[in-house]
């Protein structure tokens, strides 16, 4: 480990005790100015400390929830922060004024009873605000949904105490300086004036005529809408926070499906993880809940990835699964043999199915279906050399991936050199996109990507400096901000911070008409003007949203990638590409390992190689991989005609069709069974009777 990783590390762990150790000594300050006793020691103490706890609840929550977990909670610095100003206004008197401030302690103590109804209350009514079901892009007016209480009361409990702890604080500390309690005592009755409103406004959220529908109403509601609706295709996802990224890359082909589309989720907060669809999303975190879907019309569900909670769905038996992962690659991720457990799996060409094969994972090759991918049609095909002075490098590696091997990625081993490689070139503009994943797992892989950005950084400080005035025009820079203001009131929907998942069902209802097409112009809009907004010559650092890899790989001439399905994705264009190998195999080996490689130059992880894949790209007469890479995209990805986005939608038509052929074999039993029941329960009343 460096010596700079050790600095910054041990600068950050600093940052974390500050704010704990002026608490600590606030504490100790106020404890020995209440026995001695000190007026100005007291006070001094007192407010440094109550200011020390509201900057740990606005800028390090996490340092205030481990307080929390070692007990030392927010209202149990609150108490010995109150108990230790009473302690130091008894001492401060000369003759014995015990009685006096008993009437001080036993409003501190009504304040405190009230703090823990408004807590008890929050949670009551969080209770009936939190539906066994939450949608969006869906109309739930009939829900009886409104806007969540203010967060102060029903999320940020540490900061509700402070705030209203404020009043009393101030009274007791004019009480320390001076010779009236009526200070104090009026600064307690505000405090306590304070949460008895917090206690009424959520009183009010429990009277029935304010409630939403029960869960009960809910899920009736909820039945009735799937009747309505009709659903025959959908998407099921489950994931964590950071991989939202592998079902929005659906969004569009499932969109464009034949049939009425759903998507259903089961984690609360992917519903917002969600990007700007039409789509209707319902997300149903129990499993009971999960199995209305057996009596809709939902036939056929499309699953980008395998979760824990995946296995649940399948037992739905009306329902035909299949799995279309979210990226092909030589990786063995790409073969898991938990896909043995769809009805069929699809995949972009032969390439997969050959995968499968050789894996051995259990996957019968009837079960496979070619199905292209649909996500690429918006790939620009290769066109020759660059066509500006600029040679534009996209330089995108995976992560490190769950099991942290080194050959994952490049970016640990070979990242640093092949930037500055690249660097190295006056005639190369480089986009760099790192996997949004990278770093997660093996630390050494987030320290190489940021020395990468600052390295690029630096890079385009020294070409400003050589290319001073070869900017665009102010309007380029109004016309994106216009174009992503325009995009951003399309795709996003803003809430208050305190919203909750009621509210935005509340707010996110039916999309306007043509919305989705509105939503496709400002995008291609907004791409246009954001290339337009950077000169040339500028170096670009990707790691947002926008622009997608997809506008990435358009804008580019020569991809620098790992073994991933970028790679896959990016032979759409036909366009040259190189794979870094910090595998440790021979290149040989590693090509026929991989076969994605097998059209493209190989990287070693001094990055020797860029001048000559750079002079191949600049001169198509001088590159030996494009026959190669036309053959190699019709084995991965399959042919083009006819499309893959009427494959992909050909697939879907015949496993909703075998789900329709189930059910009809499957009637005449389920019908039989209510059938059976009512006659037993005929024989049974017979019986009594008789």
């Amino acid at each position: 480990m460096s010596a700079t990783s050790v600095s910054a590390r041990l600068r950050v762990a600093a940052a974390r005790l500050l704010l704990p150790t002026v608490l600590a000594v606030s504490f100790a300050g106020q404890a020995v100015g209440a026995f001695l006793p000190g007026v100005p020691l007291l006070v001094a103490s007192t407010a440094v400390g109550l200011a020390a706890d509201f900057a740990m609840h606005r800028w390090q929550r996490s340092t205030a929830a481990a307080l929390g977990r070692l007990h030392a909670t927010v209202f149990v610095r609150q108490v010995i922060r109150d108990l230790l100003l009473v302690t130091g206004l008894i001492r401060i008197e000369d003759q014995d004024y015990e009685t006096k401030y008993l009437a001080l302690v036993g409003g501190l103590l009504l304040f405190y009873t009230l703090h823990f109804s408004c807590q008890a209350l929050a949670i009551l009514v969080r209770r009936t605000r939190t539906l066994p079901v939450v949608t969006r892009n869906i109309d739930a007016s009939a829900l009886g949904l409104s806007a969540a209480p203010p967060a102060l009361l029903m999320q940020r409990s540490g900061q509700r105490l402070l705030m209203f702890s404020l009043p009393s604080m101030a009274g007791l500390l004019i009480t320390a300086t001076g010779d009236s309690a009526w200070w104090a005592a009026g600064g307690i009755a505000v405090s306590a004036a304070l949460a008895s409103a917090a206690v009424g406004m959520l009183l009010l959220r429990l009277l029935p005529g304010r409630r939403p529908a029960t869960g009960e109403q809910a899920l009736e509601w909820f039945e009735t809408w799937l009747a309505e609706y009709g659903p025959t295709v959908g998407m099921y996802f489950s994931g964590g926070t950071s991989s939202a990224y592998q079902a929005n890359m659906w969004l569009e082909p499932l969109s464009r499906l034949e049939g009425r589309p759903l998507i259903v989720l089961r984690e609360r907060f992917m519903v917002k993880q969600i990007a700007s669809t039409d789509i209707p999303i319902v997300c149903l975190p129990k499993v009971a809940d999960l199995m209305r879907l057996e009596q809709s019309t939902l036939k056929m569900l499309i699953h980008p990835s395998n979760s824990g909670k995946t296995s649940q769905v399948l037992r739905i038996p009306t329902i035909k699964h299949a799995f279309v992962n979210h990226g092909e690659s030589d990786k063995l991720s790409s073969c898991n043999p938990y896909a043995k457990a769809y009805d069929e799996v699809w995949v972009a060409g032969p390439a997969a199915r050959e995968r499968y094969a050789l894996a051995n994972v259990g996957i019968d090759d009837k079960d496979v279906v070619e199905i292209g991918r649909p996500q690429l049609d918006a790939i620009e095909p290769h066109t020759g050399a660059p066509a500006g002075p600029y040679t534009t490098v996209l330089y995108a590696p995976t992560w490190e991936g769950w099991d942290g091997n080194p050959g994952n990625t490049s970016i640990i081993e070979a990242g640093e050199n092949i930037v500055r490689a690249l660097l190295a070139d006056p005639k190369v503009r480089l986009l760099y996109k790192p996997h949004p994943l990278t770093g997660s797992v093996v630390p050494e892989a987030g320290a190489a990507n940021a020395r990468i950005q600052e390295m690029i950084r630096g890079a385009n400080v020294l070409r400003a400096t050589e290319h001073s005035g070869e900017r665009p025009a102010p309007s380029a820079a109004a016309d994106l901000a216009g174009r992503t203001a325009e995009l951003d009131r399309l795709t996003t929907s803003s809430f208050r911070s305190g919203a909750d998942d009621a509210e935005r069902m509340l707010l996110q209802t039916v999309p306007e008409p043509g919305r989705a097409a509105a939503v496709a112009a400002a995008t291609a809009a907004w791409e246009t003007a954001h290339w337009a907004s950077f000169p040339a010559w500028e170096h670009q650092i990707v790691i947002g949203a926008r622009p997608t890899v997809y506008a990435c790989f358009n804008a580019a001439d020569v991809l620098v990638s790992d073994v991933s399905s970028v790679i896959s994705d990016y032979l759409a264009s036909e366009k040259p590409y190189a794979v870094a190998n910090t595998s440790g195999l021979p290149e040989q080996e590693f090509r026929d390992t991989f076969p994605t490689v097998r059209a493209g130059a190989v990287l070693t992880p001094d990055a020797s190689g860029v001048p000559a894949l750079l002079q191949a790209v600049r001169q198509p007469e001088k590159d030996p991989y494009a026959t190669a890479r036309a053959e190699l995209k019709l084995h991965l990805l399959g042919p083009s005609d006819p499309p893959s986005v009427v494959r992909f939608n050909d697939a879907s038509r015949a496993l909703c069709a075998v789900a329709d052929e189930r059910r009809a074999a499957t009637a005449p039993v389920l019908a039989a069974i209510p059938s059976q029941r009512d006659a037993s329960e005929t024989l049974e009343s017979e019986s009594v009777k008789g």
